[in-house]
């Protein structure tokens, strides 16, 4: 009878054990590979890559385009990232640790917001920046200390594992880095110019000049980096209004279907390194 107690009690032990893992899966987030087959997006910086899904692809574009529409620069996008990756993986989460949502895990009781507004990705992303331009000495402390301060997490050392990714991510996104950001896919979506048009006057610095013609979208940026960050923003944007091509300063990405090499940014005909011409059509 002792035996069976004994065994019982180490069961229901190790059955607590693993519910208490399954909640503290917020803070533990492993952002994981899309399957080789699958559509994905790879962002490449001084020979390291980064390989997301597409819906991790366009949150991580929103909260870069965020930080542009703020004025900040990649290195803001490299802290948002990392604390994105760790308490979301990047996804816009519904659930979290008692009460927090979406992107950040950030929790309505704590006055970040209301339920609604944290599952709004721009209004996250603008909380979280928000929050970081408080914390004394961002521009140049360690980035996992400054998402630790934003975000007071109960496991403060875990956003430093995300970092190198994040700041791959943010250098190819906010076009420090230019023709760095790809994505592959096997099949878009009905062609929306003008969803696609509307995302990217929501996304982009409002300076930025937006307009379309037809099946046409065409992004004017004040200078050759703000056009790359626009046309990285336009790829991440594929899989949802079915873009077909983005083209800046004489280069163009097409999907590629399912070639196995994947995406590139190949020969085009734009040569304007400000303008960028994205075809839905």
């Amino acid at each position: 009878m002792r035996v069976r107690t004994v065994v019982a009690a180490v069961v229901a032990l190790l059955l607590l054990g693993g519910l208490a893992l399954g909640g503290a899966v917020v803070y533990f987030t492993v952002v994981r590979q899309p399957a080789p087959w699958s559509d994905s997006c790879t962002a490449s910086v001084g020979g390291d890559s980064v390989r997301i899904d597409p819906d991790q692809a366009r949150y991580a574009a929103i909260i870069a385009g965020v930080a542009s529409r703020r004025g900040l620069p990649p290195r803001a996008v490299s802290i948002a990232l990392a604390t994105a990756m760790q308490e979301s993986g990047l996804r816009n989460l519904d659930y979290g640790d008692r009460d927090s949502l979406g992107l950040f895990q950030q929790r309505p009781s704590q006055g970040w917001g209301t339920p609604a507004q944290l599952q709004d990705p721009y209004f996250a992303a603008n909380a979280f920046f928000a929050a970081m331009e408080d914390v004394s000495g961002w521009e140049t402390a360690d980035i996992g200390d400054v998402a630790q301060k934003v975000q007071r997490s109960g496991f403060p050392d875990a956003y430093d594992k995300h970092v190198p990714k994040a700041r791959v991510l943010a250098s190819a996104l906010s076009g420090e880095t230019a023709a760095a950001f790809v994505c592959t896919a096997a099949a878009l979506p009905a062609a929306d110019a003008a969803g696609h048009a509307a995302f990217l006057v929501k996304t982009l610095p409002a300076a930025t000049a937006v307009t379309r013609s037809g099946s046409t979208v065409t992004v004017q940026a004040k200078d050759a980096a703000g056009a790359w960050s626009a046309a990285s923003i336009a790829v991440a944007d594929a899989e949802t209004h079915g873009v077909r091509s983005v083209s800046v300063a004489g280069k163009t990405w097409r999907p590629s279907g399912l070639n196995p090499l994947g995406a590139s940014w190949a020969a085009g005909t734009s040569g304007d390194a400000k303008t960028v011409v994205v075809e839905l059509g």
